[in-house]
């Protein structure tokens, strides 16, 4: 099967995601020669899509002076990229056909998040799909939400069109609500902060576990 690998649908998407991370990485080291503090931007951005913080990242591109049409490309790149990834490694851990220890982990809680919320999506199919990415929630996103599309057996063009037209909807909102807050208001720099907060609250007992391993080991 091993050299069947990049023929499967998953492969193919395996291979995108490869293809997209080369191009990205291009970029910043683009930018990184032409335009440093633009380059650390692009980096900072990926970053927070990874730890689930969509909105933040649309924030960091305009509190940075970046237009709605780069904003909401990029931030719709990384999402797809991701989720390139995501996918396939979920379907291919599923199959047992990867079996790393930690991406199986990182897999399984995936699979925790995608069924507590299958049996709510299940009834309206595509438009669920469409709507739960859509949403602005902790638990919300492409990534569960193509994870439960595949879960519903959902075929790939019609679990990736709600997955992605409900991310790039999700996106334009996040960036005109921002942007009307940053014009009339200057609440953004508050709100973005907050946002920020709250992405990395899940996160906080990780870190201070790894920075405490990581003095341990410096002993």
């Amino acid at each position: 099967m091993k050299h069947n690998l990049f023929i499967t649908t998953e492969g193919r998407l395996l291979l995108s995601g490869i293809a997209l991370s080369l191009l990205l990485i291009f970029f910043i080291i683009f930018y990184a020669v032409t335009d440093l503090h633009t380059a650390e931007i692009l980096v900072l951005v990926f970053v927070a899509h990874t730890f689930g913080g969509r909105a933040a990242g649309i924030g960091l591109c305009i509190l940075n002076g970046f237009g709605a049409f780069p904003t909401i490309l990029y931030n719709f790149y990384i999402e797809v990229l991701i989720v390139c990834f995501t996918y396939a490694g979920f379907v291919y851990s599923t199959t047992n056909y990867l079996k790393v220890e930690w991406l199986m982990k990182f897999m399984d809680r995936l699979a925790v998040k995608a069924l507590e919320q299958k049996d709510k999506i299940e009834p309206f199919g595509w438009i669920g799909i469409f709507l739960f990415v859509m949403a602005p929630l902790p638990v919300t996103g492409p990534v569960v939400g193509s994870i439960i599309g595949y879960m519903l057996r959902l075929r790939l063009i019609r679990n990736f069109s709600a997955t992605f037209l409900g991310t790039l909807t999700a996106i334009i909102i996040w960036f005109y609500c921002f942007d009307f807050l940053e014009e009339r208001f200057h609440m953004i720099q508050y709100l973005f902060a907050a946002i920020v907060i709250i992405v990395l609250i899940p996160y906080l007992k990780k870190i201070k576990n790894f920075i405490i391993d990581k003095a341990d080991k410096g002993k």
